[in-house]
């Protein structure tokens, strides 16, 4: 979608995705696929849209459901953390107990645009000593180079553009 939310920005919309059962569930088949292999014991799904996905593959990969919201919607201890935007800062938070030490993690959203927010989430599971096995997108803006922001780690993603 051009020029949405505001002029010269491409919003890539994946709801033409969601709503098609076929490739929704190709698409969920592809990224379990992926990861089959790899121990996981939770999937974290980042607010908002990461939440279409990531609640599936968990139950695809017979894990737990994680999400991380922006502040102040959880009702529980929360960690957080504070992470830069290209204009300004943001924060995003999980239960403090959501993720116990040693469980293997499974990061997903459905854009991976400048990898700042998937750093952030990166971290957040850190903190928790929660061993981060791998981050997959259904999305992968190539050109703003958010991979590089994710370096050493296992990035997937099914489209790049």
């Amino acid at each position: 979608m051009p020029d949405f939310p505001k002029p010269g920005i491409n919003f890539y919309d994946i709801t033409t995705l969601l709503k098609d059962k076929a490739g929704f569930g190709e698409t969920i088949d592809a990224l379990r696929n992926h990861y089959q292999s790899t121990p996981v014991d939770i999937v974290v799904g980042i607010e908002a849209r990461g939440y279409f996905f990531a609640p599936a593959i968990a139950l695809a990969l017979n894990a737990g459901f994680v999400p991380v919201r922006k502040p102040k919607k959880l009702p529980h201890a929360v960690c957080r953390v504070e992470y830069e935007l290209e204009y300004g800062s943001d924060c995003l938070e999980m239960h403090a107990d959501a993720i116990q030490p040693g469980q293997n993690v499974v990061i997903i959203d459905d854009v991976l645009a400048t990898g700042g927010t998937a750093a952030a989430v990166a971290k957040l599971v850190e903190m928790s000593q929660g061993n981060v096995r791998g981050l997959g997108f259904v999305i992968e803006l190539t050109f703003l180079k958010g991979r590089h922001k994710l370096a050493g780690r296992d990035v997937f993603s099914l489209i790049q553009y």
